[in-house]
């Protein structure tokens, strides 16, 4: 399918970065080259005022490490709400450090404390795993909140691409046993209909940061072993069967990414089922645009929208 004439063009300013900057999610060399390279991307430092932490919590397969955020801003007991953030990269790459930047970012926007999760990776760890460790973190919070200063009844998850999946599955399995209570869910770039035929697969099937090829392998390496012509929701949240009573939602998509119409779907799918929802489409960036916060202006710009969203659900 050709890119429409009248498609907004890539930002000015990250085609630039890109080209000085360039990098590209692959599965070539395999998952730890992926990794290596992931981790080789230049970062800018993490806020020396946020006090940080690791910690490990129990998980249904061991040991889950967490890293918890606390806002610079925390000057007396008062309770803080929890972010819950899944970090992304395919369920393959990524990890606390690499995240670590982003997770600074939801601490900081929305003087909120921020739970981390070192979830489990593909392929070594398919599916469930991935869904197993997330969930095990969230309820540990939802139990746990107030032995660090977090208020259980003020919680919201958060994830990028990969993480924007797993967040929105426990979001659903919060929904579905009632505890802990979820109050948002903002969703950057996300999975979660795993449909390739929307148009958004083959416009930017060569996208800078994330091609189409890319999507398939790592859901590939994800989703071994499982029938994905009738697909579980807690693999493809699109595919469950009720999607009425979620916790509100924030859909940030980008123009330039094969996963935009997935989330725009979705979008449509949760305010079909009355929930309340907001999709955002930063027309003329990427996947991944939350590591251009501070860099470039669109980028920026776009994810303060999401923030405040967040931000005035956790603080009404």
């Amino acid at each position: 399918m050709p890119v429409s004439e009248d498609k907004p063009a890539l930002d000015a300013i990250l085609q630039k970065v890109l080209e000085a900057v360039p990098f590209q999610l692959t599965a070539d060399g395999g998952p730890e080259a992926a990794r290596q390279r992931f981790r080789d991307v230049p970062r800018p430092p993490v806020d020396s005022r946020l006090r940080v932490e690791n910690r490990t919590i129990d998980g249904p397969a061991g040991q889950i490490p967490v890293r918890l955020y606390w806002p610079a801003t925390v000057a007396d007991s008062t309770p803080l709400p929890v972010v819950m953030f899944f970090h992304g990269g395919g369920w393959v790459v990524g990890d606390l450090d690499t995240y670590d930047l982003s997770a600074q970012q939801h601490a900081v926007a929305c003087d909120a404390i921020v739970v981390s999760v070192d979830y489990r990776l593909a392929p070594e760890h398919p599916y469930p795993a991935a869904v197993d460790d997330v969930w095990a973190a969230t309820q540990w919070v939802g139990a746990n909140a107030t032995d660090f200063g977090g208020d259980p009844n003020r919680m919201a998850v958060a994830g990028d691409s990969a993480g924007g999946n797993l967040a929105a599955v426990v979001a659903q399995l919060a929904r579905d046993t009632g505890a802990p209570p979820i109050s948002f869910q903002l969703l950057w770039y996300p999975a979660t209909t795993w449909d390739t035929s929307l148009p958004s697969f083959a416009e930017n099937a060569e996208a800078p940061i994330l091609s189409t090829q890319a999507t398939a392998d790592f859901s590939r390496w994800y989703a071994s072993g499982v029938d994905l012509r009738n697909p579980p929701a807690t693999l493809v949240p699109a595919r469950a069967s009720d999607l009425s009573g979620l916790a509100p939602a924030y859909i940030a998509v980008a123009g330039h990414d094969p996963l935009r119409d997935d989330g725009v779907r979705y979008g449509e799918l949760l305010a079909a089922a009355g929930v309340p929802v907001e999709v955002h489409n930063a027309v003329g960036l990427v996947h991944g645009y939350l590591g251009y916060v501070g860099i470039v202006p669109a980028a920026t710009e776009s994810a303060d929208r999401a923030f405040a969203a967040l931000n005035a659900a956790l603080h009404p």
